[in-house]
This record gives structure tokens, sequence and C-alpha cells, in this order.
């Protein structure tokens, strides 16, 4: 029978937080009864995480989950690429290994999906009702800026374009060619989604646990002007 739920977790130096949050995803994927399989997939962790990744696959056999080794380190966008071309089930969703997203809200993402209403969906940060920890001002200011501009070239009204939670049917999302190895896969995936002929895109309100820097964070402001150049260069250079 196939999975209804492929997950992918892109690690990079994780170790702390690694089997916390496999034990979380493995917990919400029993609890809400949803077919699911794992995909960690390593960027070249400099500390434990691929060694604690597949532990804890040896330690768990009842857990589907598979433990892919990338090197050298290529950026986020680049493993959660390696992830969605080994996905097999109906659905690909994207989670972070770290705390700031809570896999308590699978339902949430998946629910428009399996009503028939969406192929895409997006968890945003800031709509809804659900908990959002309050961190840093110019960090929002940037997500909302990155999500406007975005928003003006794909003619969508989404509310959070660099939200880490995005449900795809794996059939849409396969059969797109991505290329941003780092951050620049939330306005890449965003530009091609938008063009995809028919496609219907959904946005639920999430939960939001962000971290500091000192927490282990690693989106700076490099990276906020990387993303302004792939939402021009996906939406207007390259199409």
């Amino acid at each position: 029978m196939q999975n209804l739920l492929s997950i992918v977790i892109p690690a990079y130096n994780e170790a702390e937080y690694i089997e916390r949050v496999l034990d979380r995803v493995n917990a919400s994927i029993i609890r809400h009864s949803i077919d699911a399989e794992i995909i960690v997939v390593d960027d070249a962790s400099k500390d434990e995480t691929l060694a604690k990744a597949e532990l804890y696959k040896s330690t768990h056999p009842e857990v589907t989950l598979h433990v892919l080794a990338s090197s050298p380190n290529r950026g986020k966008g680049f493993v959660i690429r390696k992830g969605i071309e080994a996905a097999t089930a109906d659905y690909v969703l994207v989670q972070d290994a770290d705390f700031e997203y809570d896999p308590e809200d699978y339902p949430l993402l998946l629910e428009p999906v399996l009503k028939g209403m969406a192929d895409v969906v997006y968890g945003s940060r800031f709509s809804g009702g659900n908990p959002h920890r309050i961190l840093f001002f110019w960090h929002s200011i940037g997500n909302k800026f990155l999500t406007f501009l975005s928003n003006m070239f794909t003619n969508l009204n989404l509310t959070d374009m660099e939200t880490g939670y995005k449900l795809f049917k794996r059939d849409v999302i396969q059969n797109i060619r991505l290329h941003e190895n780092r951050f620049g896969f939330e306005p890449e995936v965003t530009a091609k989604v938008a063009r995809v002929p028919g496609i219907r895109i959904y946005e639920v309100g999430i939960s939001y646990y962000g971290r500091t820097y000192a927490e282990g964070k690693k989106i700076n402001w490099k990276d906020g002007v990387k993303a302004i150049y792939c939402i021009l260069k996906y939406n207007i250079w390259a199409r």
C-alpha cells in the first residue's frame, strides 16, 4: 500500500534536536493515523546528526525511515531536492530538523488536499490563531516584504511565502525542475508552482516556535538578499 505522506527532513548540524524531532514526527503520524514515510537527508553535517539519524532508524524498526547522506555540504535547497526525488507517497511535506514547526499541524496541512480542494498547501506563520513565538521584528518585516514582492510577480495572495511548511502533491513537485541549493528554494518553488496550469494553492495557519541564533537558527540577511534575487530570477529572467 502506498503511503499518504512523504516527510522530507533536511538536516545540517542538528545532532541536538534530530532524535527528538523524529520522536515528535513519529508520534504525530501515529496519533493521527497517517500512513507516512520519513526521509532524513543529511547535508554533510559536522556533528553527529547523520549517526544519530541512522541509530534512530536501527532502534525504531517500526518507523518507515530512510536516511540519506549528501556530501559535500550543498545547502538546504539541495537536500530538499534529494528528499523530493526519493519520495514515494501521494504527498510530500518538508519538515525542518528543529522545533520551529510542530508536527501536530500535519492534519491542518493535509485537510485541503484530502478534501480534494488543493494541490499545494502552505503553512502560514502569520495567519490563524495558533501559538507563535515572539522573536525578531526585522525578520518579520523581511519575511513580509519577500512575500509581498513574490506575490507581485506570481499574482498569489500568500501571507507567508518563506514558510518552512509546504505540502505538495508528489506528481506536481517531482515534475518541477528546481535549482537553488540554499534558502532560495522558497521563492523558486513558489514562482514555479504558481505557473503550473490549473494549480490549486491553499494556505493554512500553523504554529511557529522560532529559534534564536544561539539556539541554532541559520538563515541571515545574506539569504534575504539572495531571496530577492531569486524572486526576480525565477519570475522574470528565467521564465
